[in-house]
Protein backbone atom coordinates (compact mmCIF):
# COMPACT_ATOMS: atom_id res chain seq x y z
CA UNK A 1 0.00 0.00 0.00
CA UNK A 2 1.54 3.65 -0.77
CA UNK A 3 1.40 5.54 2.15
CA UNK A 4 1.27 9.17 2.86
CA UNK A 5 5.36 9.28 3.76
CA UNK A 6 5.79 7.53 0.27
CA UNK A 7 4.05 10.39 -1.08
CA UNK A 8 5.68 13.10 0.34
CA UNK A 9 8.99 11.52 -0.61
CA UNK A 10 8.28 13.19 -4.25
CA UNK A 11 7.71 16.85 -2.30
CA UNK A 12 11.00 16.60 -0.02
CA UNK A 13 13.19 17.35 -3.07
CA UNK A 14 10.62 20.41 -3.82
CA UNK A 15 10.89 21.57 -0.15
CA UNK A 16 12.61 25.21 0.15
CA UNK A 17 13.61 25.47 -3.53
CA UNK A 18 10.18 27.35 -4.19
CA UNK A 19 8.70 30.91 -3.21
CA UNK A 20 6.38 33.77 -3.22
CA UNK A 21 7.96 36.53 -4.58
CA UNK A 22 5.02 39.36 -3.86
CA UNK A 23 1.72 39.55 -3.06
CA UNK A 24 -1.66 42.38 -3.85
CA UNK A 25 -4.93 43.12 -3.62
CA UNK A 26 -7.62 45.39 -4.15
CA UNK A 27 -9.53 46.96 -1.53
CA UNK A 28 -12.29 44.87 0.05
CA UNK A 29 -16.25 46.56 -0.80
CA UNK A 30 -19.45 46.07 -1.30
CA UNK A 31 -19.99 47.55 -4.82
CA UNK A 32 -16.29 47.89 -6.20
CA UNK A 33 -18.22 49.24 -9.40
CA UNK A 34 -15.57 47.57 -11.20
CA UNK A 35 -15.55 44.31 -13.65
CA UNK A 36 -13.80 41.74 -12.48
CA UNK A 37 -11.33 42.08 -15.10
CA UNK A 38 -10.38 45.20 -13.67
CA UNK A 39 -10.36 43.95 -9.91
CA UNK A 40 -7.79 40.81 -11.42
CA UNK A 41 -5.39 43.86 -13.44
CA UNK A 42 -5.23 45.69 -10.00
CA UNK A 43 -4.35 42.72 -8.08
CA UNK A 44 -2.63 41.49 -10.29
CA UNK A 45 0.05 44.86 -10.77
CA UNK A 46 -0.21 45.61 -7.35
CA UNK A 47 1.79 42.03 -6.64
CA UNK A 48 4.10 42.59 -9.69
CA UNK A 49 5.19 46.02 -8.23
CA UNK A 50 5.39 44.04 -4.74
CA UNK A 51 8.28 41.71 -5.95
CA UNK A 52 9.58 44.53 -8.71
CA UNK A 53 8.65 42.84 -11.55
CA UNK A 54 7.85 43.60 -15.09
CA UNK A 55 5.14 42.32 -17.12
CA UNK A 56 7.59 40.71 -19.67
CA UNK A 57 8.87 38.91 -15.83
CA UNK A 58 6.07 36.99 -15.85
CA UNK A 59 5.11 34.15 -18.17
CA UNK A 60 2.67 32.00 -15.73
CA UNK A 61 -0.88 32.65 -15.16
CA UNK A 62 -3.38 30.64 -12.79
CA UNK A 63 -6.73 31.75 -12.16
CA UNK A 64 -9.78 30.20 -10.46
CA UNK A 65 -13.18 30.78 -10.22
CA UNK A 66 -16.73 29.67 -9.32
CA UNK A 67 -19.60 31.68 -10.35
CA UNK A 68 -17.63 34.93 -11.84
CA UNK A 69 -13.96 35.99 -12.18
CA UNK A 70 -12.37 36.37 -15.48
CA UNK A 71 -10.27 34.08 -17.87
CA UNK A 72 -6.25 34.57 -17.35
CA UNK A 73 -5.45 35.24 -21.22
CA UNK A 74 -7.79 38.31 -21.38
CA UNK A 75 -6.00 39.63 -18.04
CA UNK A 76 -2.63 38.81 -19.25
CA UNK A 77 -2.94 40.83 -22.71
CA UNK A 78 -4.39 43.50 -21.12
CA UNK A 79 -1.35 44.00 -18.38
CA UNK A 80 0.98 43.18 -21.32
CA UNK A 81 1.89 39.70 -20.09
CA UNK A 82 2.71 36.77 -22.57
CA UNK A 83 2.01 33.27 -20.47
CA UNK A 84 4.06 30.49 -21.68
CA UNK A 85 1.64 28.53 -19.44
CA UNK A 86 -2.02 29.39 -18.43
CA UNK A 87 -4.56 27.73 -16.75
CA UNK A 88 -8.38 28.42 -15.31
CA UNK A 89 -9.44 26.12 -12.59
CA UNK A 90 -12.84 25.77 -11.14
CA UNK A 91 -13.25 26.13 -7.93
CA UNK A 92 -13.35 27.64 -4.34
CA UNK A 93 -11.92 27.52 -1.16
CA UNK A 94 -9.36 24.57 -1.94
CA UNK A 95 -7.83 26.06 -5.03
CA UNK A 96 -5.57 28.35 -3.47
CA UNK A 97 -2.59 26.42 -2.00
CA UNK A 98 -3.29 23.35 -4.75
CA UNK A 99 -2.46 26.29 -7.26
CA UNK A 100 0.52 27.24 -5.48
CA UNK A 101 1.92 23.10 -5.98
CA UNK A 102 0.77 23.90 -9.61
CA UNK A 103 2.55 26.58 -10.17
CA UNK A 104 5.69 25.20 -8.74
CA UNK A 105 5.37 22.12 -11.22
CA UNK A 106 4.89 23.90 -13.81
CA UNK A 107 8.08 25.60 -13.56
CA UNK A 108 9.77 22.24 -12.35
CA UNK A 109 8.49 21.30 -15.48
CA UNK A 110 10.28 24.06 -17.27
CA UNK A 111 7.10 25.24 -18.95
CA UNK A 112 7.59 28.62 -17.07
CA UNK A 113 9.38 30.07 -14.63
CA UNK A 114 7.87 33.03 -12.96
CA UNK A 115 3.72 32.50 -12.49
CA UNK A 116 0.90 34.85 -10.96
CA UNK A 117 -2.05 33.24 -9.32
CA UNK A 118 -5.18 35.12 -8.91
CA UNK A 119 -8.55 35.25 -7.75
CA UNK A 120 -11.03 37.83 -8.68
CA UNK A 121 -14.39 38.23 -7.49
CA UNK A 122 -17.56 40.90 -7.30
CA UNK A 123 -18.75 38.51 -4.35
CA UNK A 124 -21.54 40.94 -2.96
CA UNK A 125 -22.39 42.62 -5.59
CA UNK A 126 -22.73 40.21 -8.78
CA UNK A 127 -22.09 36.82 -8.04
CA UNK A 128 -23.01 35.89 -4.27
CA UNK A 129 -22.32 32.05 -3.00
CA UNK A 130 -24.24 33.04 0.62
CA UNK A 131 -27.88 32.43 0.63
CA UNK A 132 -30.58 29.56 -0.48
CA UNK A 133 -32.79 31.90 -2.51
CA UNK A 134 -31.81 30.87 -5.60
CA UNK A 135 -34.98 28.90 -6.81
CA UNK A 136 -34.35 29.56 -10.65
CA UNK A 137 -31.24 27.64 -10.99
CA UNK A 138 -31.93 24.25 -11.98
CA UNK A 139 -30.68 21.15 -9.79
CA UNK A 140 -28.31 18.62 -11.55
CA UNK A 141 -25.40 17.38 -12.20
CA UNK A 142 -23.47 17.08 -8.67
CA UNK A 143 -25.88 19.27 -7.04
CA UNK A 144 -28.00 16.32 -7.45
CA UNK A 145 -26.52 14.57 -4.64
CA UNK A 146 -27.57 17.21 -2.10
CA UNK A 147 -29.84 19.36 -3.38
CA UNK A 148 -32.98 17.19 -2.82
CA UNK A 149 -31.61 17.64 0.77
CA UNK A 150 -32.51 21.86 0.23
CA UNK A 151 -28.68 22.06 0.71
CA UNK A 152 -28.07 24.85 -1.40
CA UNK A 153 -26.03 27.03 0.23
CA UNK A 154 -22.28 26.32 2.41
CA UNK A 155 -24.11 26.68 5.49
CA UNK A 156 -26.88 24.48 5.20
CA UNK A 157 -24.35 22.07 3.66
CA UNK A 158 -22.12 22.10 6.21
CA UNK A 159 -24.07 22.12 9.50
CA UNK A 160 -24.82 18.16 9.72
CA UNK A 161 -20.82 18.56 10.59
CA UNK A 162 -21.28 20.83 12.88
CA UNK A 163 -24.35 20.16 14.82
CA UNK A 164 -22.85 16.39 14.84
CA UNK A 165 -19.25 17.56 16.46
CA UNK A 166 -21.57 19.58 19.17
CA UNK A 167 -23.59 16.61 19.62
CA UNK A 168 -20.12 13.98 20.19
CA UNK A 169 -17.48 16.33 22.18
CA UNK A 170 -19.84 18.73 23.53
CA UNK A 171 -18.97 21.71 21.84
CA UNK A 172 -21.05 24.79 22.57
CA UNK A 173 -21.97 28.02 20.70
CA UNK A 174 -19.94 30.26 22.72
CA UNK A 175 -16.69 28.42 22.30
CA UNK A 176 -17.14 28.47 18.45
CA UNK A 177 -18.61 32.18 18.82
CA UNK A 178 -14.62 32.83 20.31
CA UNK A 179 -13.58 32.63 16.78
CA UNK A 180 -15.51 35.36 15.31
CA UNK A 181 -13.97 37.45 18.47
CA UNK A 182 -10.56 36.64 17.46
CA UNK A 183 -10.88 37.77 13.80
CA UNK A 184 -12.60 40.94 14.95
CA UNK A 185 -9.45 41.49 17.38
CA UNK A 186 -7.34 41.18 14.58
CA UNK A 187 -9.37 42.98 12.21
CA UNK A 188 -9.51 46.11 14.26
CA UNK A 189 -6.02 46.61 13.74
CA UNK A 190 -6.30 46.07 9.93
CA UNK A 191 -7.03 49.45 7.94
CA UNK A 192 -7.78 47.44 5.20
CA UNK A 193 -10.60 45.24 6.64
CA UNK A 194 -14.10 45.89 5.91
CA UNK A 195 -15.61 44.70 9.32
CA UNK A 196 -13.64 46.57 11.87
CA UNK A 197 -15.69 46.78 14.54
CA UNK A 198 -14.11 44.07 17.64
CA UNK A 199 -17.25 41.93 18.86
CA UNK A 200 -18.40 40.08 21.80
CA UNK A 201 -19.28 36.07 22.35
CA UNK A 202 -22.70 38.23 23.75
CA UNK A 203 -22.66 40.10 20.12
CA UNK A 204 -22.34 36.98 17.76
CA UNK A 205 -25.08 34.70 20.27
CA UNK A 206 -27.35 37.48 19.66
CA UNK A 207 -27.13 38.00 15.65
CA UNK A 208 -29.59 36.02 14.07
CA UNK A 209 -29.93 32.42 13.52
CA UNK A 210 -29.05 31.65 10.00
CA UNK A 211 -28.53 27.61 9.83
CA UNK A 212 -28.73 25.88 13.03
CA UNK A 213 -25.92 26.32 14.07
CA UNK A 214 -24.91 29.27 12.74
CA UNK A 215 -25.37 32.80 13.66
CA UNK A 216 -25.04 35.76 11.38
CA UNK A 217 -21.87 36.56 12.93
CA UNK A 218 -20.45 33.13 12.69
CA UNK A 219 -20.79 33.49 9.01
CA UNK A 220 -18.42 35.38 6.21
CA UNK A 221 -18.60 38.65 4.85
CA UNK A 222 -19.28 39.15 1.04
CA UNK A 223 -17.48 41.22 -0.89
CA UNK A 224 -15.94 42.18 -4.12
CA UNK A 225 -12.52 42.47 -4.68
CA UNK A 226 -9.25 40.40 -6.46
CA UNK A 227 -6.27 39.14 -4.53
CA UNK A 228 -2.73 37.61 -6.36
CA UNK A 229 0.58 35.86 -5.54
CA UNK A 230 3.42 35.60 -7.44
CA UNK A 231 5.16 32.20 -6.99
CA UNK A 232 9.26 31.83 -8.69
CA UNK A 233 12.47 30.00 -7.79
CA UNK A 234 14.08 30.68 -4.52
CA UNK A 235 17.05 31.93 -6.32
CA UNK A 236 14.81 34.41 -8.29
CA UNK A 237 13.23 35.57 -5.38
CA UNK A 238 16.16 36.21 -3.55
CA UNK A 239 16.77 38.61 -6.42
CA UNK A 240 13.76 40.80 -6.24
CA UNK A 241 12.18 43.60 -4.00
CA UNK A 242 11.04 41.62 -1.15
CA UNK A 243 12.59 38.81 1.27
CA UNK A 244 10.97 35.54 0.00
CA UNK A 245 8.40 33.86 1.63
CA UNK A 246 10.15 30.07 1.42
CA UNK A 247 7.66 27.20 0.28
CA UNK A 248 8.28 24.04 2.65
CA UNK A 249 5.07 22.36 1.68
CA UNK A 250 1.66 21.56 0.23
CA UNK A 251 -0.97 19.73 0.06
CA UNK A 252 -3.69 20.17 -2.49
CA UNK A 253 -7.08 19.15 -3.00
CA UNK A 254 -7.48 16.33 -0.73
CA UNK A 255 -10.95 14.76 -0.11
CA UNK A 256 -11.99 12.01 2.34
CA UNK A 257 -12.64 8.56 0.73
CA UNK A 258 -16.25 9.74 -0.38
CA UNK A 259 -16.13 13.04 -1.32
CA UNK A 260 -19.67 13.66 -2.21
CA UNK A 261 -21.66 12.69 0.38
CA UNK A 262 -18.97 12.25 2.89
CA UNK A 263 -21.05 11.51 6.14
CA UNK A 264 -22.02 8.26 4.72
CA UNK A 265 -18.55 7.57 5.02
CA UNK A 266 -17.89 8.52 8.29
CA UNK A 267 -17.03 9.95 10.81
CA UNK A 268 -18.60 13.41 9.79
CA UNK A 269 -16.84 14.95 12.72
CA UNK A 270 -13.66 14.22 10.48
CA UNK A 271 -12.66 16.55 7.52
CA UNK A 272 -10.18 16.47 4.77
CA UNK A 273 -7.48 17.89 7.11
CA UNK A 274 -7.16 14.31 8.42
CA UNK A 275 -6.12 12.62 5.25
CA UNK A 276 -3.84 16.06 4.36
CA UNK A 277 -1.81 16.31 7.44
CA UNK A 278 0.30 13.25 7.56
CA UNK A 279 1.99 14.40 3.98
CA UNK A 280 1.70 18.24 4.61
CA UNK A 281 3.66 17.76 7.86
CA UNK A 282 6.08 14.79 6.47
CA UNK A 283 6.53 17.21 3.05
CA UNK A 284 7.60 20.18 4.80
CA UNK A 285 9.98 18.72 7.51
CA UNK A 286 8.07 20.42 10.22
CA UNK A 287 5.03 19.82 12.57
CA UNK A 288 2.11 21.73 14.13
CA UNK A 289 4.67 22.80 17.12
CA UNK A 290 6.86 24.20 14.58
CA UNK A 291 3.88 26.88 13.41
CA UNK A 292 3.84 30.63 14.50
CA UNK A 293 0.89 31.52 12.57
CA UNK A 294 -1.89 29.88 11.12
CA UNK A 295 -4.55 30.92 8.48
CA UNK A 296 -7.48 28.44 8.65
CA UNK A 297 -9.68 29.01 6.03
CA UNK A 298 -13.12 30.88 7.95
CA UNK A 299 -16.04 30.60 5.71
CA UNK A 300 -17.74 30.33 9.25
CA UNK A 301 -16.34 30.12 12.53
CA UNK A 302 -17.00 26.02 13.00
CA UNK A 303 -14.68 25.98 9.76
CA UNK A 304 -11.83 27.19 11.44
CA UNK A 305 -12.17 24.83 14.62
CA UNK A 306 -12.21 21.62 12.94
CA UNK A 307 -9.17 22.11 10.84
CA UNK A 308 -7.50 23.52 13.70
CA UNK A 309 -7.85 19.72 15.20
CA UNK A 310 -7.31 18.09 12.14
CA UNK A 311 -4.39 19.35 11.27
CA UNK A 312 -2.95 18.57 14.59
CA UNK A 313 -2.88 21.81 16.85
CA UNK A 314 -5.05 19.86 19.24
CA UNK A 315 -7.32 16.67 19.61
CA UNK A 316 -10.00 15.67 18.24
CA UNK A 317 -12.81 17.04 20.16
CA UNK A 318 -10.89 19.98 22.29
CA UNK A 319 -11.25 22.11 19.15
CA UNK A 320 -13.67 24.37 21.22
CA UNK A 321 -11.39 24.73 24.27
CA UNK A 322 -8.57 25.23 21.99
CA UNK A 323 -10.33 28.63 20.59
CA UNK A 324 -12.06 29.72 22.78
CA UNK A 325 -8.35 29.34 25.20
CA UNK A 326 -6.89 32.40 23.61
CA UNK A 327 -4.07 30.51 21.43
CA UNK A 328 -5.49 32.02 18.26
CA UNK A 329 -5.84 35.78 19.27
CA UNK A 330 -2.73 38.22 18.73
CA UNK A 331 -0.50 37.61 22.02
CA UNK A 332 -1.79 33.96 22.49
CA UNK A 333 0.07 30.76 21.49
CA UNK A 334 -0.45 30.75 17.70
CA UNK A 335 -2.80 33.18 16.21
CA UNK A 336 -5.40 32.63 13.17
CA UNK A 337 -6.02 34.71 10.34
CA UNK A 338 -4.05 38.20 12.08
CA UNK A 339 -5.72 40.00 9.04
CA UNK A 340 -9.20 39.30 10.10
CA UNK A 341 -9.79 36.27 7.64
CA UNK A 342 -12.88 36.01 5.88
CA UNK A 343 -15.31 36.55 8.82
CA UNK A 344 -14.10 40.47 8.84
CA UNK A 345 -11.58 41.42 6.73
CA UNK A 346 -12.99 40.28 2.73
CA UNK A 347 -14.31 36.81 1.27
CA UNK A 348 -11.23 35.80 -1.43
CA UNK A 349 -11.72 32.16 -1.34
CA UNK A 350 -8.91 32.16 0.91
CA UNK A 351 -5.97 34.03 -1.06
CA UNK A 352 -6.17 36.89 1.40
CA UNK A 353 -5.21 34.34 4.24
CA UNK A 354 -2.06 33.29 2.29
CA UNK A 355 -1.52 37.07 1.68
CA UNK A 356 -1.12 37.66 5.11
CA UNK A 357 1.12 34.74 6.10
CA UNK A 358 3.47 36.16 3.57
CA UNK A 359 3.37 39.54 5.05
CA UNK A 360 3.87 38.07 8.43
CA UNK A 361 6.88 36.19 7.33
CA UNK A 362 8.11 39.57 6.30
CA UNK A 363 7.50 41.06 9.51
CA UNK A 364 5.68 43.59 7.44
CA UNK A 365 1.95 42.59 8.12
CA UNK A 366 1.18 45.85 10.04
CA UNK A 367 -0.39 49.21 9.01
CA UNK A 368 -0.23 51.03 12.10
CA UNK A 369 3.20 51.20 13.64
CA UNK A 370 5.73 54.24 11.90
CA UNK A 371 8.07 53.19 8.98
CA UNK A 372 12.21 53.87 10.74
CA UNK A 373 14.74 55.20 8.92
CA UNK A 374 15.40 51.66 7.18
CA UNK A 375 11.78 51.55 5.88
CA UNK A 376 11.42 48.94 8.02
CA UNK A 377 7.69 49.36 10.69
CA UNK A 378 8.83 49.83 13.66
CA UNK A 379 6.28 47.83 15.45
CA UNK A 380 5.12 48.15 19.09
CA UNK A 381 3.33 44.97 19.59
CA UNK A 382 0.43 46.36 21.11
CA UNK A 383 -2.81 44.66 19.88
CA UNK A 384 -5.25 46.52 21.41
CA UNK A 385 -7.79 48.29 18.83
CA UNK A 386 -6.25 50.21 16.45
CA UNK A 387 -2.64 49.14 17.14
CA UNK A 388 -0.34 46.51 15.53
CA UNK A 389 -0.94 43.00 14.34
CA UNK A 390 2.56 42.05 13.19
CA UNK A 391 3.23 38.93 15.45
CA UNK A 392 6.50 38.46 17.42
CA UNK A 393 9.46 36.37 15.82
CA UNK A 394 7.34 34.76 12.97
CA UNK A 395 9.63 31.86 10.95
CA UNK A 396 6.98 29.43 10.11
CA UNK A 397 3.34 29.89 8.87
CA UNK A 398 1.00 27.21 8.07
CA UNK A 399 -2.48 27.62 5.68
CA UNK A 400 -5.31 25.57 5.50
CA UNK A 401 -8.12 25.66 2.58
CA UNK A 402 -11.23 24.47 3.13
CA UNK A 403 -13.98 23.69 0.02
CA UNK A 404 -16.77 21.66 2.10
CA UNK A 405 -15.90 19.14 5.13
CA UNK A 406 -14.53 16.55 2.19
CA UNK A 407 -11.95 18.79 0.45
CA UNK A 408 -8.75 20.85 1.67
CA UNK A 409 -5.25 21.96 0.95
CA UNK A 410 -3.19 23.45 2.69
CA UNK A 411 0.57 25.02 2.59
CA UNK A 412 3.54 25.94 4.47
CA UNK A 413 6.14 28.48 4.33
CA UNK A 414 8.88 30.26 6.14
CA UNK A 415 11.17 32.77 6.86
CA UNK A 416 13.99 33.04 4.16
CA UNK A 417 17.59 31.87 6.43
Amino acid sequence: MQTSEHFSEGSRHLRGRYAIAGVGETTYTRGSGLTTRALACWAIRSAMQDAGLAARDVDGVLAYQMGDSVSSPFVAGDLGIRPNFFMDVQGGGSSTEALVGLAMGAIEAGMCSTVVIYRAMNGYSQARVGGSGRVETPVSGDELHDGAYGWRSPGQRFAPTFMRHMYEFGTRPEQVAMVRVAHSKHASNNPKALHRRRVTVEDVLASRMICTPLHLLDCCIETDNATAIIVTSIERARALRRAPAVILGVVGRMCKPRPDMHFQHGPITTVAAKWAAPRLWSGAGVGPSDVDVTGSYDAFTFTTLLQLEDYGFCKKGEGGAYVASGAIELGGKRPNNTSGGHLCEGYTHGVSMVVENVRQLRHDADDSCPLGPDARRMHTYDYREGGCRQVRDVNVTANFGWGTPAYGSALVMSRDR
